[in-house]
């Protein structure tokens, strides 16, 4: 969702489906902050597992599931920035 968003800024194809994907990337951060900034299914997950490695869930490289959050709101901020620059700057 985070890439169609910058996607549609970038190609200035805003329709509803990026004002939904803004949406739900929000409501994803809404419920980060409810639950302390740790995804509920990650706290569940350490239940089954005595792991503490940050990518013991996800199959991406340990580096990046430690940054995860950090690099992927940086990436929606500047595709929400391009979408309302395309949106104010044809109105």
């Amino acid at each position: 969702m985070i890439f169609y968003i910058v996607y549609s800024g970038i190609s200035n194809h805003i329709n509803y489906l990026t004002w939904i994907a803004i949406a739900l990337v929000i409501g994803e951060g809404v419920v980060l902050l409810i639950f302390k900034m740790f995804c509920p299914l990650t706290l569940l997950a350490r239940k089954y597992s005595d792991s503490n490695r940050d990518n013991f869930d996800i199959y991406i490289p340990n580096w990046l599931a430690r940054h995860n959050k950090l690099i992927f709101t940086t990436i929606f901020l500047v595709g929400v920035i391009v979408v309302l620059f395309r949106v104010l700057l044809n109105a």
